[in-house]
């Protein structure tokens, strides 16, 4: 049996062992479908291509592209994680009322937002890697469990007289460096990190292994078990500092709806941004692709003024688009 790796076009030679191409066909089109975008909204609407508009746009589209590379380590080993706005719920409830009631300082909130989405995620994956129940099985069950222990710390109602400890991270001058909002610039940091492991360490490569064939990777020596478990921490851990961009959006206040519908775009990021539903297959940096796109379409329609109806449209045409492309590709491989 042979282990499925991450198949990309072309592969190119690289220090006496071949490599997929850097970028794939995927995201060369996504990057197309942006640019043609947003030439389009910038002639429609001339704000559109404005500071204004963009780096709201930027921000926005950060703690989406954050949880989307944990999304994608999961989704490449073959699983799913369906508990995301609960989990980010949990971290920002938690997070915000220590904030204003011991006035803890932005190094400590990061650090209490990291270790609860650790732990969150850490529930999953034990359950999920050594429960050998299906993911989407566990993680519908855990994303009623967190949401239940997000909404009573809320105690029915919202967090109120948040201090602006998290500007660093929000859509403010303080929050941007040579005009590129910080959250967005940590998160293709954290992009171009996790691109890099995947595709140029053994350990990276293994999540493929595992996500094309497990049993295969079990019998190569892959500690399936292990990976697993390792996606849906580091899922956590970016959910933990996504929740910090969501504390530093400018609000002072915190209520309930937060983290409504996180995992669904979060999802759809992965989805369009190449990385195959069935596993096996993806690219952190088509997500990031994938996530800008989604909130390109998302803020358009808003200054277009068309009804915001139309953005679920588009999206949802992108996500049918991506996976039945993914569908045919994998057709065309087994016929060959």
């Amino acid at each position: 049996m042979s282990i499925t790796l991450d198949p990309a076009a072309a592969p190119v030679r690289a220090r006496g062992r071949v490599l997929p191409f850097p970028i794939t066909p995927a995201e060369i089109s996504l990057i197309a479908v942006i640019a043609l975008l947003w030439v389009v909204l910038g002639f429609a609407t001339p704000a559109f291509l404005s500071a204004g508009s963009l780096i709201p746009l930027l921000v926005e589209v950060a703690p989406v592209a954050l949880i989307g590379i944990g999304m994608t380590f999961v989704i490449i080993a073959g699983g799913i994680d369906v508990s995301v706005g609960g989990a980010i719920m949990v971290c920002s409830v938690v997070t915000a009322k220590l904030m204003r009631d011991q006035q803890l300082p932005l190094i400590m909130c990061l650090i209490v937002a990291l270790v609860i989405g650790a732990i969150l995620g850490l529930v999953n994956g034990v359950l999920i890697a050594y429960g050998r129940v299906h993911a989407i099985i566990i993680t519908f069950g855990t994303a009623n469990l967190f949401l239940f222990i997000g909404l009573q710390t809320f105690a029915s109602q919202p967090v109120t007289g948040m201090p602006n400890t998290l500007a660093w991270f929000g859509r403010g001058a303080e929050g941007q460096t040579f005009g590129i909002p910080n959250s967005f610039a940590i998160t293709v940091i954290l992009t171009a990190v996790a691109w890099w492991y995947l595709r140029h360490t053994p350990g990276g490569r293994h999540f493929f292994g595992v996500g094309g064939d497990p049993v295969a990777a079990r019998l190569a020596g892959i500690r399936v078990q292990r990976r697993i478990l390792m996606t849906y921490v580091i899922t956590g851990l970016l959910i933990g500092l996504a929740s910090i961009y969501t504390l530093a959006k400018g609000t002072s206040n915190l209520d309930q709806s937060v983290g409504n519908g996180q995992e669904l775009a979060v999802i759809a990021a992965v989805v369009i941004g190449g990385t195959s539903i069935m596993g096996g297959r993806g690219s952190v940096l088509g997500t990031l692709l994938g996530a800008l796109l989604v909130q390109t379409v998302k803020s358009g329609v808003i200054q277009l003024n068309w009804p915001s109806q139309l953005s679920d449209l588009f999206v949802g045409i992108f996500i049918v688009l991506a996976v039945g492309t993914d569908l045919l590709r994998q057709r065309t491989r087994r016929s060959v």
